[in-house]
């Protein structure tokens, strides 16, 4: 086996493994912190919705300066402290009452996942297009497992108090921080120049920010989810049911994302778009009063999931330069992030309105994804001098191996 392909497998693997950890102690927190914050703490829809907005604003607002320092720093250092930065955020959640308290753990939380997402996926997006696209695969796949498996097991510790929960999660957040440094000695492919360049070189790529706008509502449609079922009034239970059924079909999707060169089609983008809208719109119907209902509206939003996913990773990944895509993945996830913030506190006002307005929200929401994919209608192409880069970074990975 060359050298080249066993380093790639080996950063896989213990990806994935942080991927695991990270994603069982995140879903075991964040698939029951509306009922916590609702009924645990009695904050009205419209506190909550500004607190895990906020979260998400921060995330994604840090993510435009985040993606390029991790091209120039490496994955590796960033990732450690992204997950310690999350354990802190989650050991906040689960002991304080106050709104404060709970502002700085949003902040927490939103920094460590602004630095999380690139170094994870930049690893990825360093590996060569076969063993990348399995590798997202299986990344993907982790995470909606360890979705299912973290709902069951935030929903078993809810039965002593979310403060075990919260805890759990941060020790998970810690254990992944030490799994990060078990490739501290793998060679990244670094950036030569800063954080400020790498965010222009974005800017000027015409066909690259056109692909970002379209994609931009995905994020919203899809958080949304988890956010709007139990603001509609489902039990834990209910909830924890929604959560596994969503996870498990984004899980059954992948194998068929992990081809190469299919999820970065348009035609999956618009797909997982429409799946996102078909599912907000049995919602708006009054689906989720029932568990057939529930279940059926899970399974679409884990169809759009599950597709909406791959599609703007790969994507990404085919656009960007190689020693660029953190600073790529900054810009699409910022742009989303505004937007998802904006949508997330929209959506949690029309809920404290009552029944018309949260139907409403529903709608807007099933619109939203119905326009935008009505734009993807064309496969973005990376500009000539991003395949003049990648040639020639591919033809050194050659005469290495």
């Amino acid at each position: 086996m060359p050298p080249s392909d066993h380093g790639d497998r080996r950063t896989v693997v213990v990806v994935v493994a942080i991927q695991a950890a990270i994603s069982l102690g995140y879903f075991a927190a964040m698939a029951h912190v509306v009922i916590h914050l609702r009924v645990g703490l009695g904050l009205a829809a419209g506190l909550i919705a500004l607190v895990l907005a906020l979260r998400n604003l921060v995330q994604h607002t840090l993510s435009l300066p985040v993606g390029a320092l991790v091209d120039v720093l490496g994955p590796v250092r960033i990732g450690i402290l992204a997950c310690l930065l999350r354990a802190a955020g989650f050991t906040l959640l689960g002991t304080v009452s106050s709104l404060p308290w709970l502002v700085v753990a949003a902040v927490l939380l939103g920094t460590g996942g602004a630095l999380f997402h690139p170094a994870a996926q930049s690893l990825l997006a360093g590996l060569a297009e076969r063993r990348r696209a399995r590798g997202y695969a299986a990344y993907t796949m982790t995470l909606q497992v360890a979705a299912v498996l973290g709902a069951a097991l935030g929903l078993a510790l809810l039965n002593v108090g979310y403060w075990l929960v919260a805890l759990t999660a941060a020790a998970l957040w810690i254990g992944a921080a030490f799994l990060f440094a078990l490739l501290r000695h793998a060679p990244p492919v670094r950036a030569v120049s800063g954080v400020a360049s790498g965010v222009r070189t974005v800017l000027r790529d015409r066909i690259f920010l056109g692909f970002a706008i379209v994609s931009t509502p995905a994020m919203l449609v899809t958080d949304q989810a988890s956010v709007v079922v139990p603001l509609g009034g489902v039990d834990a239970g209910a909830v924890t049911v929604f959560v596994c059924v969503l996870a498990m079909v984004s899980a059954a999707v992948q194998p068929w994302c992990a081809v190469p060169g299919r999820a970065d089609r348009p035609g999956v983008l618009r797909a997982g778009l429409l799946f996102a809208a078909g599912g907000h719109l049995l919602l708006a119907a009054g689906a989720g009063g029932g568990l057939t209902g529930l279940v059926l509206v899970a399974a679409l939003h884990g169809l759009a999931d599950g597709l909406l996913q791959p599609a703007v990773f790969q994507t990404i990944a085919r656009l960007a330069p190689p020693t660029r895509f953190g600073a790529y993945l900054g810009v699409q996830t910022f742009l989303s992030g505004l937007f998802a913030f904006a949508g997330g506190i929209a959506v949690g006002w029309a809920f404290d309105l009552g029944p018309g307005g949260a139907t409403a929200a529903l709608l807007a929401l099933a619109l939203t994804a119905c326009a935008a994919a009505a734009c993807a209608r064309s496969r973005p192409g990376p500009a000539t001098e991003h395949r003049d880069t990648a040639q020639a970074a591919a033809q050194r990975r050659g005469s290495a191996g």
